[in-house]
């Protein structure tokens, strides 16, 4: 259930309140509330057929069969049986079946559902274009936004009681609209501003509890919940809806909105990779379990919606090698933009580990100028800041001294102090037997060349460097086995 911020009152205030997923919901003259999706058209699980006694009257059949023709709601055609038949009481009765039903009294724009019809219906051998399976794609991040839903017991015309859980999540309510007020001077009522407020039932202290509650235990409370969604190629600024009842459906959704939104960094909102991927609803043919009138378990069949994740599940995990390349790339980019060689060694472009490149002067202009400084995307686990360090002299045959500072970490400030820690890395190369143009071919070749200007590239170098600190012979044979070897 959707845990929903609720004001006192006619749910004005003076302070702001937090909504759902961290939104903050502003009090204005309508109240306060969390935003809401606007929904635009219905698409519905099912059909409703004539009842076995109503299909023994012509005139049913008539109506019925006509209605469908036109592609008239199901609801729009029930009224008018009750308005030629009289004494026919409920005369239709809900069907499952594997396909969903989009019709334009459900629009209103009555073209979107053709729109949606002519996109993704498909005819599965029987002649008839029916819509089977169409792809979505989710507005907001939170599954309780995209898929809403509360235990409901409807009358004719309007909600009677509805559950709605407690800010902290923990309680779950029974709602009701509130008895306006005897006005005293002669009205009936007192006249309401917003309508009427809703207020806890009185019955069970408020609380919902089904295993008590007289309307869930004669089926006249259920739970009633719907997808809401946008439909790649239909332009409509509206979403649209596809109500469900299915405890099993939804469920089953929430497992996989929350798969996906861990694999995702909490998103579910949006295509689902760089390819435009949707997600897809469909209908698959299950076995659930029920409990029949007398309490013994049994097991039905049944048509429930699907939500599908049609993607490789290895290409939405968060890779962080990725994040070094794009600080790389970042910085390449800042260079180039300044008219400079991505090649160019002296006076490059440095990313600092607060997330910015600062940028030297060009060529010609003024030294003491300030560095342009370029935000960039931050490098998650960039180079702490640390002192700037001398390289060791080597000891005799090319060997460094124990107290090396290659086993230090290498400094990650700003500036010079970046540039000293790219000589540092060039020293120590040289300390264990490499040369500075043969370690500047060896570090592009591993790390790219732009591995002196990312602070992630300037730690992959430092850690490469470290295991051979007391073994300069074994760093001279892996590089040439990088460069000759591996070429």
């Amino acid at each position: 259930m959707v845990a929903m911020a609720q004001s006192k009152a006619n749910g004005q205030g003076t302070a702001l309140a937090p909504a759902a997923a961290g939104a903050v919901a502003i009090p204005t003259l309508l109240g306060r509330s969390a935003q809401r999706i606007p929904v635009g058209g219905r698409i519905r699980a099912g059909i409703k057929v004539l009842t076995r006694r109503a299909a023994e009257s012509a005139r049913a059949r008539e109506v019925y069969e006509s209605g469908v023709a036109e592609g008239r709601g199901f609801e729009a055609i029930e009224r008018e049986l009750a308005a030629v038949l009289p004494d026919l009481k409920n005369p239709l009765t809900p069907k499952n079946v594997p396909y969903f039903t989009v019709r334009g009294e459900d629009f209103p724009n009555p073209e979107l559902a053709r729109q949606i019809m002519d996109l993704y219906a498909e005819d599965r051998g029987d002649g008839v274009m029916r819509l089977y399976r169409f792809p979505v794609v989710f507005p907001a991040d939170a599954w309780q936004h995209v898929m809403p839903h509360e235990l409901v017991t409807w009358t004719s015309s309007e909600r009677r009681f509805w559950s709605e859980y407690s800010e902290d999540g923990q309680t779950r309510y029974c709602k009701t609209y509130e008895q306006p007020p005897a006005a005293g001077d002669g009205r009936r009522v007192v006249r309401m501003f917003g309508g009427r407020k809703a207020t806890l039932r009185a019955q069970n202290n408020g609380v919902c509890d089904p295993e008590t509650c007289a309307e869930y235990q004669a089926k006249k409370c259920n739970l009633s919940g719907r997808f809401i969604f946008f439909i790649p190629g239909i332009k409509s600024i509206s979403a649209f809806e596809l109500p469900t009842n299915s405890f099993y459906a939804m469920q089953a959704a929430i497992e996989k909105f929350q798969t996906i939104a861990f694999m995702r960094g909490g998103r579910i909102s949006g295509f689902l990779d760089g390819q435009r991927t949707p997600f897809f609803i469909s209908k698959r043919l299950v076995e659930v379990s029920r409990i029949d009138e007398e309490g013994k378990p049994g097991r039905v069949t049944q048509w429930l919606i699907e939500l599908e994740a049609p993607v490789d599940p290895t290409a939405l995990l968060r890779n962080e090698d990725g994040l070094d390349a794009i600080e790389t790339r970042a910085a390449e980019a800042a260079i180039v933009l300044q008219g400079q060689s991505t090649a160019q060694t002296s006076a490059a472009p440095v990313v600092s580990d607060d997330g910015v490149i600062d940028l030297p002067a060009a060529p010609g202009g003024k030294t003491d100028a300030e560095p342009e400084r370029i935000p960039v995307a931050a490098e998650s686990n960039a180079v702490q800041p640390g002192p700037p360090v001398q390289p060791a002299a080597p000891r005799p045959g090319g060997q460094p001294r124990r107290d090396t500072p290659v086993a230090l970490k290498a400094g990650g400030g700003e500036g010079a102090a970046d540039g000293k820690e790219v000589a540092w890395l060039f020293d120590a190369a040289a300390a264990l037997g490499v040369d500075a143009e043969t370690y500047e071919r060896y570090a592009t070749k591993r790390w790219g060349q732009g591995w002196k200007k990312a602070a992630g590239g300037r730690k992959r170098a430092l850690e490469d460097l470290t295991p051979f600190q007391d073994n300069g012979a074994g760093f001279v044979d892996k590089v040439k086995a990088e460069l000759d070897v591996w070429a």
